[in-house]
């Protein structure tokens, strides 16, 4: 086996949008091809807890996309995280979060622990003034707010070429133009929640996407890009193996793993993927992981699935199954849809969940075990982050592993239902929380 030890100076640049909605997903794509058409290996990340924007970058550059959360990960990890793209590119464009100084764990702090340069991206449809007195305040900003960071460049979201666009660049002062996107039909991106095809291919058409690479002025960017010296440690020995068998769930219901989870579970034990969707048995494992994901765009599939069958059986047999997320609500006893539709599900969980047309929690989260449990030994605290779109109606029994300390988890007080050796929370967690680590040395020591 070899460490997790790997080179910290892949040079980077950070596409910062004013706020949610102004197009960063879309910069960041065409950023991206545009360096690909001039001869690069561009990676993409994102910087806060998100799944499906770097679900939307892997679909289009066909390389996996990392997510840098100082809060899920910590600062060593989201250093870590962003070192190992190196292995698969040569130059890494890093979208932010909401808007670039917004929350406690924002585009800015990630910008800051990176030492990466800043590209603001402003929605430019209307006005040219307006846009470059935005830029300016953003690039002032920092430094009232305590940062220690470059906003460098003006990337113009939506903007119109000809006088529009010239008179944008006229206008900045103080930060280089580095392009815009057009404001094209086909380059918009649903809302995740509301998109059936979210995952399944790239988001834009390529014929969209190639006309806003075309508007990118890589030469520019290139000259803003920085190689940071974040002198990253390894955290794995080349003893770390636990020779545990994980089975993983991975199909269209099952698909929110960071990569870095990824690497982590394959670097400490043996992973065996199986579809529940498509009915695959149980692998012969020591432990079951049911990631999150949309289990209720295919509930009527699930439900009738002998994989939830024999989910419950390897759970009352005593073997050890953690869902997070959406395999909390696999792991319940029922699914209500939007539509009104209950489904079955495992069963292993005494709880039952229905969809909501809203948001029901986002946040980053902190939770501490009430118990030793698979997760965390009792009194220890993890870190990691919720968002989902469903209500959770569990047992008057029901028994918990963890309290809130932040977030709402299960019911605003409680996550971590669990029952023999299952666990289902709504909180996801990123291997720097230690959660997997202790998950595989628990169930290592068991064997």
């Amino acid at each position: 086996m070899t460490t997790d030890a790997v080179p910290a100076d892949l040079p980077g640049v950070v596409l910062a949008g004013t706020g949610s909605g102004v197009g960063k997903t879309v910069a960041t794509l065409a950023v991206c091809r545009a360096l690909e058409r001039a001869g690069w290996t561009p990676v993409a990340a994102k910087a806060g807890p998100d799944f499906v924007d770097p679900s939307h970058h892997a679909a289009v550059l066909d390389r996996p996309a990392r997510t840098l959360d100082p809060w899920v990960a910590g600062e060593e990890g989201i250093r870590r995280a962003y070192a190992r793209g190196a292995d698969d590119g040569d130059v890494c464009v890093v979208e932010g979060t909401l808007g670039v100084y917004e929350g406690t764990v924002n585009t800015a702090s990630v910008a800051e622990a990176l030492d990466l340069p800043v590209v603001l991206v402003v929605d430019a449809e209307t006005g040219v003034e307006r846009v470059a007195a935005t830029a300016l305040g953003f690039q002032q900003y920092a430094e009232r707010r305590g940062y220690d960071i470059d906003v460098v460049g003006l990337l113009a979201a939506r903007a119109r070429g000809g006088r529009h666009e010239a008179g944008i660049r006229d206008a900045v002062d103080g930060v280089r133009y580095v392009g815009r996107t057009p404001p094209l039909d086909g380059l918009s991106i649903p809302d995740r929640h509301l998109d059936p095809a979210l995952g399944e291919g790239p988001p834009i058409p390529a014929e969209a996407l190639g006309a806003a690479a075309r508007q990118i002025r890589v030469g520019v960017l290139l000259d803003l890009v920085r190689r940071p010296d974040l002198h990253t440690r390894p955290s794995l020995r080349a003893d770390d193996e636990t020779g545990v068998r994980v089975g993983l769930a991975a199909d269209e219901a099952f698909r929110f793993v960071y990569p870095s989870t990824r690497e982590r579970l394959a670097a400490r034990a043996t992973v065996e993927l199986f579809s529940p969707v498509a009915g695959d048995p149980v692998p012969d494992c020591d432990l079951v992981y049911l990631p999150g994901g949309y289990p209720e765009r295919h509930a009527a599939a699930l439900s009738s699935s002998g994989t939830l069958r024999d989910l419950a059986g390897v759970a009352a047999d005593g073997r050890p199954v953690f869902g997070a997320g959406g395999g909390l609500l696999a792991l319940g006893e029922s699914m209500t849809t939007a539509d009104g539709e209950r489904h079955a599900m495992a069963g292993v969980l005494p709880v039952s969940t229905r969809v909501s047309e809203r948001v029901v929690a986002a946040d980053h989260v902190g939770i501490r075990a009430r118990e030793d449990c698979l997760l965390a030994p009792a009194g220890e605290t993890r870190r990691g982050h919720e968002r989902h779109h469903t209500t959770a109606t569990p047992a008057s029994d029901a028994q918990y592993a963890f309290e809130m300390v932040r977030g709402a988890g299960i019911d605003g007080v409680n996550d971590g239902l669990y029952e023999y050796r299952a666990v289902g929370t709504y909180t996801h967690f990123h291997p720097g929380s230690g959660a997997f680590d202790y998950l595989l040395e628990s169930v290592a020591s068991g064997l």
